[in-house]
């Protein structure tokens, strides 16, 4: 029997502001709590008002690490791809999202941590040291992230390219990445508007993608970038 030793959190010490904003940041009660309360609300909500369907869950590996990717058109897209995940990974799985956009004031940093469970990443600074955090997190405990890699909410509707910063984080890994594509969320929520209306959200879950023998370097995040945004297109029913 290996002996048990107590570990502290990471975010041990942090102060609060801090803590909130930090890529460390463990799930305690209060969040539990919020990720239970806002996960009722949510699955209701898009399964009444969006009609949310699911196909392909079971390619959702059944524990962490891993990661989901997905084209990206609006606001709701990590809320879909959130509610679709197992209860058991409720505290588990943490959205990447935009620092400069969710967690600038102390409200909406409040909501980001308490109720996403999302983590920054700041674009402004969005270098090499910011995804090696990521990796460092999702490497070295059991957690799952939501990824955008276009980098940014389309304006038409249509998938850009990809960016390398997902290879920085996976690369020479065993951890899973799983490319998804959603449809709908476009019509619902555009980034030109400030509410929902509705429209009918669909979500494809295809296979996991391992990149355990990509170089963790540039030649190789590209080479991932690629692979994956092709994955996602397939699911969405454009031509690789």
């Amino acid at each position: 029997m290996e002996d048990w030793k107590l570990k502290p959190a990471r975010d041990l010490g942090l102060p609060l502001g801090q803590r909130l904003r930090s890529v460390r940041r463990e799930s305690g009660l209060i969040e539990g709590l919020a990720h239970r309360a806002w996960w009722v609300v949510l699955r209701s909500y898009l399964g009444l008002y969006h009609r949310l369907t699911i196909s392909g869950i079971a390619h959702v590996p059944d524990r962490p690490p891993f990661v989901l990717v997905a084209n990206h058109s609006s606001h709701l897209d990590a809320m879909v791809l959130a509610a679709s995940m197992n209860r058991r990974l409720r505290d588990h799985v943490f959205p990447i999202a935009a620092g400069d956009t969710f967690f600038e004031t102390p409200l909406l940093t409040a909501f980001a941590a308490y109720v996403l469970n999302a983590l920054p990443l700041w674009r402004r600074n969005c270098g090499p040291h910011a995804l090696a955090e990521l990796r460092q997190r999702l490497v070295g405990e059991p957690c799952a992230f939501i990824l955008f890699p276009e980098g940014t909410r389309s304006r038409d509707g249509c998938i850009a390219a990809f960016k390398p910063g997902l290879g920085m984080i996976v690369a020479d890994t065993a951890v899973p990445v799983v490319p998804c594509y959603l449809a709908g969320a476009f019509e619902s929520l555009p980034a030109d508007r400030r509410w929902p209306h509705w429209h009918k959200i669909t979500l494809s879950i295809g296979e996991p993608l391992v990149f355990e023998s990509a170089k963790n370097d540039r030649a190789g995040w590209l080479e991932i970038a690629r692979t994956t945004e092709a994955a996602v297109r397939r699911l969405g029913g454009e031509t690789a």
